[in-house]
């Protein structure tokens, strides 16, 4: 598979085989990761997989609690998006949050560095690191795709995050942008409708 074909087969998938993924495939995914661009050439990320059940469940019980569909429209509704696809993609995921990392084959918290906060960025070049971390995510993620292998990122709430660095501990100069789970797709697992989208409209030459 080229990585033409590697993008296009890409997809964001919560519901999970229960299938191991080898640890020799999980080693590749990263090492992809690994020749990602960064910011100051050292790429100082590091890789945390909680593979046991059990840890799994003791640190998603402390950070996640479970919505049903009806509690998720309700969200959906406050937020006031009006896009029916958009709609259709949150009321299916936001009930899976749980279930989603709890199941993954691999469920990894890709660490990096990051020497000044996070939150409080002096510029726009404070936010290098964390850009430079999204750029190995996503290789990981086309690498997957590559090896029939799918996933789903997270982005923690500011009330998860300590609770997270507590359970990994994690270095002070270190974050963690998102979980980063990973799998073979179940049998019907739900992809949600993409958005059409023009690439003529999208291309402008010279100005806006």
């Amino acid at each position: 598979m080229d990585v033409y074909e590697a993008i296009a087969a890409r997809r964001t998938i919560r519901d999970f085989a229960p299938r191991e993924v080898s640890m020799e495939l999980v080693k590749k995914i990263i090492a992809a990761g690994l020749q990602a661009p960064t910011n100051d050439h050292l790429r100082s990320w590091h890789f945390v997989l909680l593979q046991e059940q059990a840890q799994r469940k003791a640190l998603l019980d402390q950070v996640i609690k479970p919505v049903g569909g009806k509690g998720a429209l309700g969200i959906v509704n406050r937020w006031g998006l009006t896009d029916e696809s958009q709609r259709e993609m949150y009321v299916d995921a936001i009930p899976k949050q749980y279930s989603m990392l709890y199941n993954a084959g691999v469920l990894m918290l890709p660490c990096f560095r990051q020497p000044a906060p996070l939150l409080k960025p002096k510029d726009l070049s404070a936010l290098n690191y964390f850009a430079s971390i999204w750029l190995c995510i996503e290789n990981m993620l086309l690498a997957a795709a590559a090896e029939g292998v799918f996933g789903v990122v997270r982005i923690p709430f500011e009330s998860e995050r300590k609770t997270m660095r507590q359970f990994v501990c994690l270095p002070d100069d270190y974050e963690i942008p998102c979980y980063l789970a990973l799998g073979y797709p179940a049998e019907g697992a739900r992809r949600a409708n993409q958005v059409e989208i023009s690439l003529e409209e999208r291309i402008h030459l010279g100005t806006w």
